[in-house]
């Protein structure tokens, strides 16, 4: 198909990101078939209807629309999941978060109990959803304050399999009256200092919800928020786990000195080796 060696240099024109890539996806999309498929069928023209399609998808990424709400969806850890605009799109960075939450609640054979997982901020529920399916034992809850982000989350959840998750509509962890104790909290909030959401890329700051991002003037303002709360939502010796940016340990480690609830605090770092999540014990009294 030569649309897509065309589409390709179009895109390199308007500096796209991985423009062969993006052409193909595009086009798949729209034409509902596989990327294989574009080269299986290398030779088929493309009818009128099916180009003109296609170029209504060539000009929302040329306005820097993220692939992912354009054809609606984005792969995270084993799944693929529905994404809208109003829902922050999942990043392979927040699999080290993931990752380290299996490692707390599955591969402890000193602890074979039930334990009780809580996601703050869920969005599309990516997280807490990828727990539940490759742990689906335990019981799992998700909060966000995003009445649309959590239509999606649980449409999420009939999509990728029939795991119970309990969501619930409010801000961090005002919304739980009864102080129920979790094992694990994790959350990946926003954490992008105000003043610096407007030099990212125009694919996350003019469309990705800005509810998402804003992280106060420091980026520290959710950590604040959650740190004050979680532990008295958290077992003794329970586990917070936090997604972070790059440039933030200093800070959180600074905000963890002022909580003496909290025992311990440790840095993961991401395949780029930036610390990446924070992993905070609660002390055993």
């Amino acid at each position: 198909m030569g649309i897509l060696s065309r589409t390709e240099s179009y895109f390199k024109e308007r500096s796209i990101d991985s423009p062969r890539l993006t052409a193909e996806i595009l086009l798949a999309h729209s034409l509902d078939v596989k990327r294989l498929d574009l080269y299986l069928q290398y030779d088929r023209p493309l009818q009128e209807n099916e180009l003109s399609d296609y170029k209504v998808l060539i000009r929302r990424r040329i306005q820097h629309e993220p692939v992912a709400y354009i054809i609606g969806e984005k792969g995270f850890f084993e799944s693929d999941f529905e994404v809208a605009r109003g829902v922050l799109i999942p990043r392979p960075e927040t699999e080290i978060l993931v990752e380290e939450a299996l490692k707390i609640i599955t591969y402890d054979s000193f602890d074979a109990r039930i334990k009780k997982v809580l996601d703050l901020g869920t969005g599309s529920g990516a997280i807490i959803i990828s727990l539940a399916k490759a742990s689906p034992r335990h019981l799992y809850m998700a909060g966000d304050i995003s009445l649309a982000a959590l239509e999606i989350a649980k449409k999420n959840v009939c999509r990728t399999g029939d795991n119970k998750i309990y969501f619930f509509a409010g801000d961090w962890l005002s919304a739980l009256k009864n102080k129920p104790e979790f094992d694990l909290i994790v959350s990946n909030p926003p954490y992008i200092p105000l003043a610096d959401i407007k030099n990212l890329a125009p694919e996350i700051s003019e469309h990705e919800p800005r509810l998402a991002l804003d992280g106060g003037d420091d980026g520290l303002f959710c950590f604040r928020a959650i740190l004050k709360d979680a532990h008295r939502y958290l077992v003794q010796g329970g586990t917070l786990l936090l997604e972070i940016g790059f440039d933030q340990k200093e800070g959180l480690e600074k905000l963890f000195k002022t909580h003496p609830e909290y025992e311990s605090i440790e840095f993961i770092k991401d395949l780029s080796g930036h610390n990446r999540v924070a992993r905070i014990k609660k002390s055993i009294d």
